[in-house]
């Protein structure tokens, strides 16, 4: 990660996208810290203002009990959102040991083949403390209501796009497909229910 502007307006930007977001519970009733890959803007971001950012807003906020990460991976691009194997060893690092044990389940959305082949081979030597035993994959946000509450999650318009790609194009699940703009001759969808907030409780 590099940082081309100010650590206030990084700071800012973090606020303003809502990459993390504590909000809503999982059917055991643990709060969720929604982390939002597509909005992390790696190249923009240095590691120490994130950090700074999750020790002083996100990490109190957790409290002294479990909790559970909905990771949605929909959308990232190497290029534009990743923020390199060094960067997530260390954001990893520098969690604190209280909050790392309240970890209980980290809910993937969208791995796709990539991801699961990294995590699969580097994943148990990169995160210590068992949290790649904690990956739960989630193919398709249907899949995620059943172990999260859907009334209390909200969800970018993009998430449930692309999971409506993958139903017309399913070998995008295992790399064999691009994944760009669609264009699907006569295939049609239900658009009566399309807002941000309101697709997560239909």
């Amino acid at each position: 990660m590099s940082s081309q502007i100010s650590e206030i307006e990084q700071e800012q930007l973090i606020e303003k996208l809502e990459i993390f977001k504590i909000h809503g519970r999982d059917k055991r009733g643990r709060k969720i810290l929604r982390i939002i890959g597509k909005f992390f803007p790696a190249r923009f971001l240095s590691l120490d203002v994130l950090k700074k950012y999750l020790e002083e807003k996100i990490f109190p906020r957790l409290g002294r009990k479990p909790f559970a990460v909905l990771y949605v991976h929909t959308g990232v691009q190497r290029s534009e959102n990743f923020p390199g194997i060094s960067a997530l060893r260390a954001i990893y690092d520098a969690i604190p040991v209280n909050v790392r044990d309240n970890l209980q389940e980290v809910y993937f959305l969208h791995p796709g083949l990539q991801s699961r082949l990294f995590l699969a081979t580097c994943g148990r030597f990169l995160f210590s403390g068992g949290l790649y035993g904690k990956l739960r994959y989630i193919s398709r946000v249907d899949y995620l209501w059943e172990h999260v509450r859907r009334n209390e999650i909200e969800m970018p318009e993009f998430v449930y796009d692309h999971d409506d790609d993958l139903e017309y194009r399913p070998m995008m699940d295992y790399g064999q497909e691009s994944d760009h703009a669609r264009v699907f001759a006569g295939a049609t969808v239900d658009s009566s229910v399309s807002s941000f907030s309101m697709r997560c409780i239909s």
